[in-house]
């Protein structure tokens, strides 16, 4: 039998025991009949459509300089247009980050300036048709509609659903705009893809963010990849990594159920159980405790609770590693040893590692790990986070978020009245917006709302157990792609049930055609990120500013006018628009800029002026490659995007902050250590630093946050202005609107959120120490009695969630195979915006499903084969088999970019005439099931099960 070698090492020979990417794609019958780019999409008609005008190519072309609007990497642009026509694009080669490199959707980015598929002008379903209307007409009657609602139920039930799409000033001024309406009923896309990592990481050294930044991966010397699949997800990201393969011989370790084209270029592959990745971890560190490789200086000094985490890790001997995760002892030892000889290293995960009921117990132990080797706040170490969409970071930031105020200032009374005075307005006003009512002592204003993983039993689930006045009876979908969440049936029925829905997008996205509805639904289209100016926060924490690079086209809108125009009809645009300059109905991004740097103290957004971000825009040849430090020009040593925390106001011109909690440097200069914000002891011991601290700090140990009454305790209070003082009496390093508490601090060496240890015990969570705990779903019943699931809950962000009544049920006899999903790199996301680019469309063609060759043969097909695949709650699609030996037998594996079929009916039909992408499919969250973490409801996409059977 002859072998050959494929590009992602796995072999594949004549007789298709097993298929590359592009074999399957020439082999479907898409591709057969010519392709997408053959078949249609040069059609004469859709060209017309397509173009905004003949340019006359002899005339001027003016160069913008753009961010990427797919992924978080944050690549730049260079946009050529010529009579307000965008002809040409490049990738920014002087950019510090993607340097000249670019992945598909990158290189496809300027089909934006064309949009044959985009919603054109204001629509609304009527008697199962579309139907063309003026904006004010369409705001009119949905402004209309959520008042009577409001009025008749009360304001939490309007669910405000927004964007990692948005920009940062977009993104602000959608949670203001949804405050001043009266709920919490708001949430975004990281919800579903890394709020257990914002929730794990924060709790363990203070901010749940990415501490270091993928050019300084330059300087790794081990990097483990865990549920995160670069090459593919995030490819311009995979060009650091290699870098640091080759510059420092970086060892890297992959950890996934898969074999992907990230373990293709790995040193160490090992193949876990899906669910299993804190019995992984454990016994890596296991071997780390056991040969005595941790770092016991660095735990002394800067880690409260390790003990206990080693007693939990003791449990872990390798034959119970082996028996629960499916990794032999000889795996795990390798991964402990690469990951403790090569120092310092960085630990990589992505949504296969958050997705699960289990996400924070995940999250919170690869940063244990990390904390026990101490590749905490060193070049070349930490936990870089890699984020999804281009603005998932920002719009964190910026509390579009159902548990949260903009930076993470949280619910409470402190928090609102906080932003009530940066917003100028009264707090009482602000107060009486929502419903007064208690339940079970909670009330909205202070209580998270229902987030977006669960708006589907916000409607679905009897009122009565719910903790707010009624049910979810208007949805507003703002840049969100349904298809990317569990429950598709559910979400049908849900859609159903709706009063009304309100689609704010560029494209019409899943939710348009898969609601089952036949009447009121509103199409409203909104403009790219071209279409606009502003400000975008890539995964390392830098901001990135944004030119214009084309005319709004067709009868879009920007995000921020929208909103405006809404606020009008509402109500709400007098006291929204305060500060804000509005200018022939677009309010200036630059004021709202100003407007979110006068109160985001916490992370530090405040030192980011417009201008300074827009020195860094027009400068990207100054910053270095790796350090991402301006060498000489007018921004001579900041760190390019100014990253969070950038401390104090923009006067003070920090630099921002490359690496999280580096003590190698001055807090002046970007240092730090980790923060104080659990409190300074717990049952009598000191939760403080020891014998650790910035750079030139006057305090030579842990000191807990700044507050007025500790620089007087220190006797520097005097050193503030007596402006400053006025502003700073009674309030600390958070809420002092003149930021001299924060400017105080840093002068005297100081970083203004205190000195503490990293917590590897987080006691509010409820597992203090993370454990092991089955899936819902799990076919290993064995398992259950040992590490069994939490009880049902009463009531999470307001609704009851199942646990062991779920995983008591034992389905794993109809539905052996586990069920995993994931992303490709041709799209991204919910898929729509990517499959409507003719470009992207044409290099994946067609929904799929990986299945091992022993379980192809075991259940009757052949690769090419259609299938089903059943999720064990009965949700069940239509898609062609891939046999490929990618995947283990016994587990499966849908990408999740897909839609515009449901369940083998095909709804391309019901998009407006000429909207439908070019490449639809089966979503594979019709297959999904039930399941979410505690503490964030975090969806289980990574691991549930399912059946699959020839069609």
């Amino acid at each position: 039998m002859k072998l050959t070698k494929r590009s992602d090492n796995v072999s594949k020979d004549e007789n298709q025991l097993g298929i590359s990417r592009r074999s399957f794609i020439r082999n479907t019958s898409l591709a057969a009949a010519g392709g997408v780019a053959g078949a249609s999409m040069f059609a004469p008609g859709m060209m017309k459509k397509a173009e905004a005008k003949i340019v006359d190519p002899t005339s001027p072309i003016e160069i913008k300089r753009t961010i990427c609007s797919h992924c978080s990497v944050g690549c730049g642009i260079y946009a050529e247009v010529q009579e307000g026509v965008w002809t040409g694009q490049e990738p920014a080669f002087d950019h510090p980050f993607n340097a000249g490199g670019h992945c598909a959707k990158g290189a496809a980015l300027r089909e934006h300036g064309h949009g044959a598929k985009r919603i054109k002008y204001p629509m609304k379903l009527v008697d199962g048709k579309w139907i063309k209307l003026s904006w004010e007409q369409a705001l009119d009657e949905i402004s209309k509609q959520v008042l009577k609602i409001r009025e008749e139920s009360g304001p939490d039930s309007v669910y405000w659903l927004g964007s990692a799409k948005h920009n940062n000033e977009q993104a602000y001024l959608f949670r203001k705009m949804v405050s001043m309406w009266g709920t919490n009923n708001v949430d975004h896309q990281a919800r579903i893809c890394h709020s257990t990592t914002v929730a794990g990481v924060a709790n363990t050294w203070g901010y749940g963010a990415m501490t270091n930044s993928l050019n300084d991966m330059h300087n790794c010397k081990s990097i483990l990849f865990i549920g995160s699949n670069p090459a593919e997800a995030h490819p311009v990201a995979m060009q650091h990594i290699l870098i640091a393969k080759e510059k420092n011989s970086c060892k890297i370790i992959v950890a996934d159920p898969r074999r992907t084209r990230t373990a293709a270029k790995s040193d160490h592959f090992v193949s876990l159980r899906p669910g299993s990745d804190v019995a992984f971890v454990w016994g890596v560190l296991y071997h780390i405790f056991k040969n005595g490789w941790e770092d016991k200086e660095f735990i002394r000094q800067r880690v409260y609770g390790m003990e206990d985490v080693r007693k939990e890790v003791a449990k872990w001997a390798p034959t119970e590693v082996e028996r629960v995760s499916g990794v032999p002892e000889a795996d795990v030892y390798e991964t402990a040893k690469l990951l403790s000889e090569n120092r310092p290293g960085c630990v990589v995960w992505c949504m296969g590692g958050t997705q699960h009921t289990t996400g924070n117990n995940n999250t919170r132990a690869y940063c244990i790990l990390e904390l026990a080797l101490g590749n905490m706040g060193k070049s070349g170490g930490g936990a870089n986070i890699f984020r999804g969409h281009d603005n998932v970071q920002g719009a964190t930031d910026f509390g579009v978020l159902s548990d949260n105020l903009p930076g993470y200032y949280g619910l409470s009374e402190g928090a609102w009245k906080h932003w009530a005075g940066v917003w100028d307005v009264d707090y009482e006003w602000l107060k009486g917006r929502f419903d007064q009512a208690d339940y079970r002592g909670k009330k909205p204003m202070n209580h998270a709302g229902i987030p977006v993983s669960r708006w589907i039993d916000g409607v679905l689930e009897n009122k009565d157990n719910i903790e707010q006045n009624d049910n979810i009876r208007a949805m507003f979908y703002w840049g969100h792609a349904v298809n990317s969440q569990t429950r598709g049936p559910e979400m049908r029925t849900a859609m159903g049930k709706l009063d009304m829905m309100v689609i704010v997008d560029p494209y019409p996205g899943v939710a348009a055609v898969m609601n089952g509805r036949t009447d009121n639904v509103y199409l409203l289209p909104a403009t790219t990120q071209f279409e606009t100016t502003g400000s975008v926060t890539a995964t390392n924490r830098s901001i990135q500013w944004r030119d214009q690079v084309i005319e709004p086209l067709f009868e879009s809108k920007p995000d921020h006018e929208i909103m405006f125009r809404l606020s009008q009809k509402l109500g709400l645009s007098d006291q929204l628009f305060k500060n804000i300059k509005v200018e022939n109905n677009i309010p200036v991004i630059e004021d709202i800029t100003r407007e979110y740097n006068k109160g985001m103290w916490t992370i530090g957004y405040t030192g980011q002026s417009p201008e300074r971000l827009k020195a860094h825009q027009k400068n990207w040849h100054t910053f270095h490659k790796t350090t991402l430090e301006a060498e000489g020009g007018v921004a001579d040593g900041e760190t390019y995007g100014l990253p969070w925390p950038c401390w104090g106001t923009p006067e003070m011109k920090h630099p921002g902050t490359h690496i999280l909690y580096d003590t190698s440097k001055t807090v002046a200069q970007g240092g730090g250590n980790f923060r104080a914000r659990f409190g300074v002891e717990r049952e009598g011991e000191s939760l403080l630093a020891v014998d650790s601290y910035s750079l030139g700090c006057e305090l030579e140990g842990g000191f807990p946050e700044f507050t007025d009454k500790l620089l007087k305790q220190l006797g520097w209070w005097d050193d503030l202005t007596d402006a400053e003082k006025v502003k700073a009496d009674g309030k600390n390093w958070k809420t002092d609107l003149s930021g001299g508490i924060q400017r105080v601090a840093i002068k005297h060496g100081c970083i203004p959120f205190g000195n503490a240890k990293a917590r590897a015990v987080v006691w509010t969570f409820p597992d203090a120490v993370p454990l092991h705990r089955e899936p819902l779903y799990t076919p290993r019943r064995d398992l259950v009695a040992d590490y069994p699931t939490w009880n049902d809950s009463e009531a999470m962000f307001r609704l009851p969630t199942f646990y062991k009544s779920i995983q008591d049920k034992d389905v794993s006899g109809e539905y052996p195979m586990i069920l995993t999903s994931g992303r490709l790199v041709e799209y991204e996301g919910g898929g729509d915006e990517t499959r409507s680019n003719p470009w992207l469309a044409e290099l994946q063609q067609e929904m799929f499903v990986e299945v091992n060759p022993k379980d192809a043969n075991d259940l009757g097909f052949r690769d090419g084969d259609m299938v089903w695949v059943e999720g064990a709650e009965k949700g069940r699609i239509h898609v062609k088999a891939m046999v490929t030996r990618r995947v283990k037998p016994g587990l499966a594996f849908l990408p999740f970019h897909f839609g515009g079929y449901f369940e083998g009916e095909d709804l391309r039909g019901n998009y407006p005439e000429g909207s439908a992408p070019y490449v639809s499919g089966e979503s594979a969250n019709i297959a999904t099931t039930y399941g979410y973490d505690p503490v964030t409801q975090m969806q289980e996409t990574k691991v549930t099960l399912c059946k699959i059977s020839k069609a």
